[in-house]
């Protein structure tokens, strides 16, 4: 039986699925033919917030460093990139699989030997590999086999030479990349959290093996900042994990595990690992990296900071979820917000206060996201911005005509200020990019 605080967590995921669904974030994927088991399609809300993250991410880790570069590579690769790497060998989970209805389950989600599905009898565990494998090319035969990637890594492994040549960076120096991956998984779930499509931004930081220590930490305090500063996650809901060495990747000397307390439970936000010279020593053999000022030659080992972009958008959200007397309210970070502004004339059925609004609103679009909106009563119009999470809302009265003055409420205090026409963009602009 479940207990109280888990009906609650549960109570509250589904709260939040539909905000999501009901307001334009994220669509169950292919639902109108009866949807796909866990694919989602970021709705008009949606891919405005996934966007602000993966641009802030962006200009913060790459922009913001002279000791960074970007790619963005093919999302299918030559299989013997998979195959230095070790996934064809190593990247597989153990499956029990039920003789009964051939359902097939990760063998530490199964309690008994029974099967959760049918109390079906469970095979003997075997591996299974989680990479999603298809065809190149017009005939499907083991010669055309390919898979996509299940990790962005190993193309910035691969473009290492390149980058190395046309960016002329020298040690230490990052490749970063955002972009899709694909995995097999048997048990995805909980929403947007575990999908078998999925987006990473994704660091490797090239350094020589006596740093690794340092800059290991290093990442640490950027990946603890992102969190805290820039997503606005509250410090109770994050925790670190240390991964014990039996469970580590078989690629990776230490991985510290950034858990979020989502409402299912404390899982995996982030990762962060030390990879060591494995990448590089197995794709260039016969190549090692030359450190011209001091002629030396040596493989290049490697810090890994992951951040996956769904798990952010799904922290983000259960953090900004909030729930009031008399309304539901995400309180994003401003910056995060899917519109920044919301503009409502007081009266739809008074022309020269929509003109007004209209202009109001052009105007700001030059700067921000903005919402425009005249319909029903204002207070109805407040409390729809509120829980899509807009920070502003500007309206536009018989005042504003006369004296050049609207009103800004403001989301989370719901206090409300005066601000001149011709001052309201800087006005916001101080608000917004604290």
């Amino acid at each position: 039986m479940k207990d109280k605080t888990e009906i609650m967590s549960n109570n509250m995921m589904d709260k939040i699925i539909s905000l999501c669904k009901r307001r334009g974030f994220v669509f169950p994927g292919s639902e109108i033919y009866g949807g796909l088991a866990n694919s989602w399609d970021y709705g008009p809300l949606g891919v405005e917030l996934k966007n602000n993250i993966k641009q802030l991410w962006w200009k913060r880790f790459v922009h913001q460093r002279d000791d960074m570069v970007g790619i963005d590579a093919a999302l299918i690769m030559n299989p013997k990139v998979w195959e230095a790497s070790g996934h064809l060998k190593e990247f597989s989970d153990p499956l029990v699989e039920c003789k009964k209805c051939h359902k097939r389950f990760r063998i530490d989600q199964v309690e008994s030997k029974k099967c959760p599905e049918c109390r079906g009898e469970l095979s003997e565990a075997k591996q299974f590999n989680l990479m999603l494998k298809t065809f190149l090319g017009p005939v499907e035969n083991e010669d055309s086999i390919v898979y996509f990637r299940p990790e962005t890594a190993q193309a910035m492994f691969v473009d290492f030479k390149n980058v190395l040549e046309t960016s002329r960076k020298k040690l230490p120096f990052g490749i970063a990349q955002i972009g899709k991956a694909f995995r097999n998984e048997i048990t995805p779930g909980n929403f947007i959290f575990r999908t078998r499509e999925f987006e990473q931004m994704e660091i490797e930081y090239f350094i020589k093996e006596e740093n690794w220590e340092e800059v290991f930490e290093h990442w640490k305090k950027e990946m603890q900042s992102w969190m805290k500063n820039i997503l606005g996650l509250q410090e109770k809901n994050i925790s670190e994990l240390s991964v014990p060495n039996k469970e580590l990747a078989h690629y990776s000397k230490k991985t510290i595990d950034f858990e979020y307390n989502f409402p299912f439970g404390k899982n995996e936000l982030y990762g962060l690992a030390y990879r060591t010279d494995f990448d590089l020593k197995n794709h260039y053999k016969e190549e090692p990296y030359l450190d011209i000022e001091k002629n030396e030659k040596l493989y290049p080992h490697v810090i890994e900071p992951t951040f996956g972009v769904d798990r952010s958008v799904l922290a983000v959200l259960c953090d900004a979820y909030i729930e009031e007397a008399e309304r539901v309210v995400l309180k994003l970070k401003p910056v995060l917000a899917p519109y920044k502004v919301a503009v409502f004339p007081l009266l739809k059925n008074k022309p020269e206060l929509v003109e007004k609004a209209k202009e109001i609103y052009n105007n700001l679009k030059k700067e921000f996201t903005v919402a425009f909106d005249d319909r029903g009563n204002i207070g109805k119009r407040y409390y729809s911005q509120d829980e899509i999470g807009t920070p502003y809302c500007v309206t536009v009265d018989f005042n504003t005509l006369e004296k050049d003055e609207v009103t800004v409420r403001d989301r989370d205090t719901m206090k409300q200020e005066k601000v001149k026409v011709s001052q309201l963009i800087d006005y916001i602009k101080e608000k917004i990019y604290v």
